[in-house]
């Protein structure tokens, strides 16, 4: 039997850095998967050992989300939530992954939704997207060179590239120091 998230496997980049940062992380060791769809990071961020959180705003991917997780024997707690309208909590969580997902005012809300010494994995789209003939198209989609980083600069960022193939993504880990 093939495993059901072959199909749609996690980025590299996000289980590389999660992996890496886990240890690190203060306790509780909590992890938001912010516009989740279904689940491909937050299955791996659980199998982690994190405390998994996930939101996204169509139902049908948060139900998909929690079955797929659940039935590799992991937990996680998700809820179904616009993101262009519903506030994130203050200072929640130690770990904030957001993959393929661009909404240029959320930035500010992740930011003061990791907690002190947490982490931020974030990776998304560029304008080269447009270049390979598939994905996004939209600017409201596409992110401009330089602007990831930019989107971050109050916290201290530990990685950043940019690359073209075989996806044009920019790519993100920051943490935000303690006051």
């Amino acid at each position: 039997m093939t495993d059901q998230f072959t199909a749609d496997p996690p980025s590299p980049f996000v289980v590389e850095w999660a992996t890496r940062m886990t240890p690190a992380l203060p306790e509780p060791r909590r992890a938001l998967d912010a516009a989740m769809g279904r689940g491909r990071h937050a299955r791996v961020l659980a199998q982690l050992g994190l405390r998994v959180f996930g939101v996204d705003a169509s139902y049908g991917a948060v139900h998909t989300a929690r079955q797929r997780v659940t039935a590799s024997g992991l937990a996680i707690r998700a809820w179904c939530a616009d993101l262009t309208v519903s506030a994130l909590p203050r200072e929640r969580f130690e770990m904030i992954v957001v993959t393929r997902y661009l909404q240029r005012d959320f930035f500010p809300a992740i930011q003061d939704a990791v907690t002190p010494n947490g982490i931020v994995i974030y990776e998304t789209f560029t304008v080269k997207q447009r270049t390979l003939g598939f994905g996004p198209t939209s600017p409201d989609h596409l992110l401009e060179p330089g602007e990831l980083r930019s989107r971050f600069d109050a916290l201290d960022v530990l990685f950043y590239e940019e690359v073209s193939a075989p996806e044009a993504v920019a790519r993100i880990v920051a943490r935000k120091t303690a006051s």
